[in-house]
């Protein structure tokens, strides 16, 4: 191992490894550095924290590999797979037959719901981006973005002008946007150019948005709130599901259930598969067909989602 004068705390040819012990850990500009650094050096990031430390979605969401030391050994924050230090890495511990202990203990607070939508959309060379984000923002919770950025905490107010200028100039793709109501909202996109001969910006996001364990996620409106959004702003393909988890939207390195499907909407009108309840949105010129998926709370659900898509890909 070697120590390292930069960021790192220790630095091998696989991986840079990162201590802290902060009780919640964003994806600060030294980590986004770090992972810049690790992607062009070919290493793994591994980010090294006690068992009170908890992750926010953007750092979540990166390519960061999360370690947790519980005084027993270590294991992965968000599978609770044991690990062990190789010499040259953090490796899954051979020997493990079972989840660590402590990833297995109950949460520190009480869990919510977190509601979950990732869509795609096409955008023309010339269109403003981050309005889909706003839209929905606004259907959800009321108030617009309040801020946005490359790292935590965001730097920026809202903007589209700023953020559509960042997003096509930035040598990063992902951006990050954070809601202004009391309601919990945050959203990570990554923008790419359109395959050519395409021209304009291909997005893909994920919004999420935290409630309470006394409070219902607006499962059932959904359909009519993506209608409401792609009458101005159309989507290619949108995915809703609930996921057991803190409302503060942070992530502890302990089990608090598995994610379950609500619905999904594509881009086209379609008779089927059967077996499946649909809907027709958006506007004329750019249909969108909603498909039941479950109530949300059911995992066993995610098999649907695999027919269905499984279907769409055999649509022509």
């Amino acid at each position: 191992m070697t120590q390292t004068t930069g960021g790192a705390d220790v630095l091998t040819t696989q991986a840079m490894v990162v201590l802290n012990d902060r009780p919640v850990v964003p994806l600060t500009p030294a980590l986004s550095q770090a992972l810049s650094e690790c992607e062009s050096t070919n290493r793994i990031l591994q980010l090294v924290t006690p068992t009170t430390s908890r992750l926010t979605i953007p750092l979540r969401a990166s390519r960061t590999h999360w370690l947790v030391h519980d005084g027993n050994g270590y294991y992965e924050g968000l599978t609770g797979r044991p690990m062990q230090w190789s010499g040259t890495a953090f490796v899954p511990d051979p020997d493990a037959r079972d989840y660590a202990p402590t990833y297995r203990t109950p949460p520190t607070a009480p869990a919510g719901s977190q509601l979950v939508l990732t869509f795609q959309a096409r955008h023309n060379p010339t269109a403003p981006l981050g309005a889909h984000t706003e839209k929905l923002m606004r259907l959800l919770t009321g108030e617009p973005p309040k801020g946005w950025g490359l790292t935590e905490p965001v730097q920026n107010p809202w903007s589209p002008e700023h953020f559509t200028t960042c997003a096509t100039n930035s040598t990063s793709s992902r951006l990050i946007t954070i809601g202004a109501s009391t309601r919990p909202a945050m959203a990570t996109s990554d923008f790419s150019p359109l395959v050519p001969p395409a021209s304009g910006t291909a997005e893909m996001t994920t919004l999420t948005i935290g409630y309470t364990e006394d409070e219902d996620p607006p499962i059932s409106q959904l359909p009519s709130l993506i209608d409401l959004l792609s009458a101005d702003h159309p989507i290619t393909a949108l995915l809703a599901q609930l996921t057991p988890g803190r409302p503060d939207l942070t992530t502890e390195p302990r089990w608090t259930g598995s994610s379950a499907p609500i619905g999904l909407a594509s881009a086209g009108v379609y008779t089927g598969p059967p077996g499946f309840s649909r809907k027709r949105l958006g506007p004329p010129d750019a249909p969108l067909t909603w498909f039941h998926l479950g109530d949300g709370y059911s995992p066993e659900y995610w098999q649907r989602h695999q027919d269905l898509l499984t279907h769409l890909r055999r649509t022509p």
